[in-house]
């Protein structure tokens, strides 16, 4: 019998209520030495939840659409302290072992460190799983379609990259000296890694585990955000203050423009009209108009950071390397709208609708 449904102009106007006060989106910020990740509303910087137990966690990676966040730790563990680490909730004893039994015969680097990246359900925040890695991880970063995460190890001149689905560690990828950064391809076939050390991307085959090219790219290549389209990087030459934008086909820069000082996060406007770089040197964020080549400057003090751009409104997180705060930032005006208190530096940033 086929049902019929009467909805009443209360049950609608409850439901609108309902769905205005839900956050568009929520900015998730890693919290450094405090061990733990912020989550706030993208739309007012309340905070609506903290995620603790993530030793000095630095890169935190997400994609839309994808249930997980991958947090990355900056320190080193031994193996008897990796295995003593919280079993998550849910996992049985013996996968718990089995998890944190050594890794097979050549996976990792003869020598190399060993920290963990910790896997967490980005909407409650639980904790899902902990995973061996090579060496102390500086970012993360995880494809669009949810199969991998990956970390880059500047210590260890190479990137881990971890099989999603079956929780596991799968290979570890030499790059280049001092990797930093990654972003992924949109059908997240390719990964590009910027090498600070000997100012490369290495451009890597996610099918074959292999990097299958280099573009030479300034001098110390550091953050990059990719077009939406995968055609174009837009890279920050960190310790020579310029922005340069490369294609992706041909490798080549097409062109690179001199923001000034040592430069740290970078993102793209929704409409990919403008290019955002946090002068962190010279205390300043520089609005790049990508048609004219135009510089906007506004000041933003102390040692403007780590920066990421809401796709639903335009706004700018952008932490402090100097002191526990991250500002909201009108991408118009350039001008702090917002002033959110966190404890410790705010590192690698995702924002997740």
């Amino acid at each position: 019998m086929k049902k019929s449904y009467v909805f009443t102009g209360a049950y609608i106007a409850v439901s609108i209520a309902m769905a205005a006060m839900a956050p568009a989106a929520t900015v998730f910020i890693p919290e450094g030495n405090a061990g733990q990740v912020l989550e706030v509303d993208a739309a007012t910087g309340k905070t609506i939840r903290t995620i603790p137990g993530l030793p000095a966690v630095h890169g935190l990676g997400g994609a839309p659409g994808v249930p997980y966040l991958v947090a990355g730790s900056f320190a080193e563990v031994t193996r008897d302290e990796a295995k003593a680490a919280a079993k998550p909730e849910g996992v049985s004893a013996g996968d718990h072992e089995k998890h944190h039994a050594a890794p097979a015969p050549g996976a990792m680097p003869k020598d190399a460190g060993l920290s963990l990246l910790s896997v967490l359900d980005a909407k409650s925040g639980k904790l899902l799983n902990r995973i061996e890695v090579p060496g102390a991880v500086h970012h993360t970063g995880v494809s669009p379609d949810g199969k991998y995460a990956v970390a880059t190890h500047p210590a260890e001149g190479g990137i881990s990259i971890v099989d999603l689905e079956t929780m596991k560690f799968k290979s570890f990828v030499a790059t280049g000296d001092m990797p930093n950064y990654t972003v992924f391809s949109p059908d997240s076939a390719t990964l590009y890694v910027t090498n600070a050390g000997n100012g490369t991307i290495s451009v890597v085959d996610m099918a074959r585990g292999i990097v299958s090219r280099n573009m030479v790219v300034g001098k110390t290549p550091e953050h990059l955000v990719i077009s939406a389209d995968g055609t174009q990087l837009f890279v920050a030459d960190a310790d020579a203050g310029i922005a340069h934008q490369v294609d992706v086909a041909s490798g080549q820069t097409l062109r690179s423009f001199d923001i000034g000082g040592e430069l740290h996060g970078i993102g793209l406007s929704p409409d990919e009209k403008t290019l955002f770089v946090a002068a962190k040197e010279n205390n300043q964020l520089v609005a790049v108009d990508l048609a004219s080549g135009a510089l906007k400057r506004a000041a933003l003090a102390p040692q403007p950071y780590h920066l990421a751009v809401v796709p639903q409104t335009g706004e700018l997180f952008i932490s402090s390397r100097q002191e526990p705060r991250v500002w909201r930032v009108d991408p118009a005006s350039l001008s702090a709208v917002g002033d959110i208190a966190i404890k410790g530096v705010g590192h690698q940033m995702v924002v997740r609708p």
